[in-house]
Order: structure tokens, then sequence, then C-alpha cells
């Protein structure tokens, strides 16, 4: 059965697959591990992006995120931020400068909280924070511009706490790309601002979730103290359905989604969400990651987002309507609080 634009299964010859796949979710599930390198591979090397992490022995060490990438001479990281140039690590910009943009959002806005976050009943804007660079290669992926490094703009701390301190911001959103690779200056950056303004400027992070685990813990609790709200993106349960569309393991991402449910625990900061990317994020899959959440505190809010085509995975088609009901019953039979988002794309 071939559905829109997809393809059968190159292994089953059964189920439909996306082109750049060519694999159902039932033979991911049950392929080896290694095997999903060729999907990513050709999109790393169309971007100038290292292929896989680096793993030279004795190479410059950077524990930013779970790649830990182990660079020799001249070699880059993963994300391509930063580089080993004669033993030194060479970040691409200045010091206390990031290759990222941010921009004004009236509130309320479309953060992926807006429907249980207080702060988006708030009169003013969403300052939202656009870091270049990840440390995973989404095949799905929303906002691909991240990978466009070498023309990336350069956004320096002053510059950043001088908006986020104006009058009339009252939510700071770090999202990308995804904030990690870039973890030490946004940081700073909230630091300074909650200093600068105390409590009155919310706190919050989109993320994959695979940074380094002491400073996903600093993040939480400056996000718990001003109010503001972590977004862990559960992109997939099943080990190998995300290695195969993200190009990385899940296992760092639900370790520090643990930490995170532990330190907030009692508030509204942490929240999760999940692409419903047709075919693959079915509902066994949205419910296994109901299933984890809710292992915290079954309160903890959960949006399911509809897709829509885009980058690698353009030729597969909005998310089915039966598709996401089903999502939303599984999700329902675990967690009380769930949400659909991007409702407008169903027919």
């Amino acid at each position: 059965m071939v559905i829109d634009d997809m393809i059968p299964c190159t292994t089953c010859g059964k189920n439909p697959a996306a082109t750049h796949i060519g694999m159902c979710v039932s033979c991911i599930r049950t392929s080896e591990p290694d095997s999903f390198a060729r999907l990513h591979a050709p999109v790393r090397e169309s971007c100038g992006l290292p292929t896989t992490p680096p793993r030279a022995p004795g190479g410059r060490l950077c524990r930013l995120c779970a790649n830990e990438c182990s660079m020799g001479d001249g070699e880059y990281g993963f994300c391509g931020l930063k580089r080993n140039l004669a033993g030194t690590m060479k970040p691409l910009t200045p010091q206390r400068t990031a290759l990222a943009y941010a921009y004004l959002d009236p509130l309320p806005t479309n953060c992926c909280a807006a429907w249980f976050c207080p702060g988006s009943d708030e009169p003013g804007y969403n300052l939202a924070v656009f870091f270049y660079g990840c440390n995973f290669n989404c095949l799905f992926c929303q906002n691909a511009s991240h990978k466009m490094i070498r023309s990336a703009p350069e956004l320096t701390e002053d510059e950043l706490v001088s908006m986020a301190c104006a009058g009339s911001v009252r939510c700071i959103c770090f999202f990308g790309g995804s904030p990690e690779p870039q973890f030490p200056f946004a940081l700073r950056v909230a630091d300074r601002v909650m200093h600068a303004c105390g409590r009155s400027k919310h706190i919050c992070w989109e993320w994959n979730g695979a940074g380094n685990p002491r400073l996903v813990e600093i993040a939480a609790r400056l996000s718990m103290e001003t109010g503001g709200t972590i977004k862990f993106d559960l992109k997939a349960f099943n080990p190998n359905l995300h290695r195969a569309l993200c190009g990385a393991g899940n296992e760092r991402t639900l370790d520090n989604f643990s930490r995170v449910a532990e330190i907030t625990e009692g508030t509204d900061t942490l929240t999760a969400t999940t692409l419903m990317v047709p075919y693959y994020l079915d509902a066994g899959e949205v419910g296994a990651i109901a299933r984890f959440i809710a292992s915290f505190d079954d309160d903890i809010p959960y949006s399911l987002l509809v897709f829509h085509p885009d980058y690698m995975l353009a030729d597969l088609p909005v998310t089915p309507r039966v598709q996401a009901e089903e999502c939303v019953d599984a999700a329902r039979q675990y967690l009380n609080r769930v949400h659909v988002g991007n409702m407008h794309f169903l027919s």
C-alpha cells in the first residue's frame, strides 16, 4: 500500500515508508541500531557538518551534550560550532557571543506551553531566542535553517540581556536548533536577566533534552524560580526509532527528563511534546512516552503536535486524523492533561 508519495517498506514490502527512510516503523524497531547512520550521513554532508560525533583518541573533549565529541586536531564537533585547533577548543564566535538571533512575539504566542502556562495570559511579549546548531539530526526538523551555521548572525550577551530586560518582555524562550550546543551562553544570559529583573521575567527552554546533566539542572532551577517552563521534545521512545529519525540516541534525554521532574515536582515547570510523524509516531509509541511521563507525575502537561510535510520527510502527508485521535486516546490512558497542537493542519 502506497500512501500519498510514500513507498512500500524496502524490508517487508507491506507497510508505507518515507522515501528517505525506506523502512516502516515495524521494521525499524527490529533492525540493528547501527543501520541508521546511512539515513543521516548525506544530510549532514550537504550542510558541511560532521556525519557522526568525532571519536578521536586523546582529542579535545566537549561535554555540553550527550554526543561528548572527542575532536582530533582540525576536527569540528557534531554540532559544527566548535573546532580543535592545535589542542585548543575554538568556537566559531568571539567570547560571550552566540550564533543566534532574537525577536519579539506578542503574547499569547504559539508557544507549546501556551495552553496551560499563566505567562501566556500576561500583557507584553515573549523574547524568542533562536540558536543555530543542534546535537541531533532530525529528518523531520521544522527549523532546519539552524544548520546554516556559516551564514548565521551573531548575538552578544549584552545585546540579549538588554533586549530581555525591556519592560514589555515577560518571557524569554531559548530554542533553535536546540540550546545545548551553546548552553554556557544561554545560562549566563538567563542568570544575568534573573539577577537584573528578579522573577519578573519567565525563563523558558525548548530543547531535545540531551544536554549536560549538571547544566540541565541549573537551567531547570532558573525556570522554576522565575515561573518559566521547560519543554522536552520527546521525539520517540523506542531507541531504534529515535536513532532512525534523529540520528542520536534518547538515553540522555530520558535521564534528564527524570532529573527535571524531580527538581520541579509540584510545579507546572515541566512539559513535553511529541510530533505525530505519520505512520512512525503511532499510538503505541505515544502510549509508551505517556507512560514514561506519568511514572513521574500524571499531571505533567503533554502536547501532541500535528505534523506537516517538511525537510527530509516532505513526502509524508499531514498527520492523518485517525492517527491523531488514536495517539490522543493512548496518551490519555496515562496522563490527565493532553493537548493537540497545530490543529489547523488537520482536514
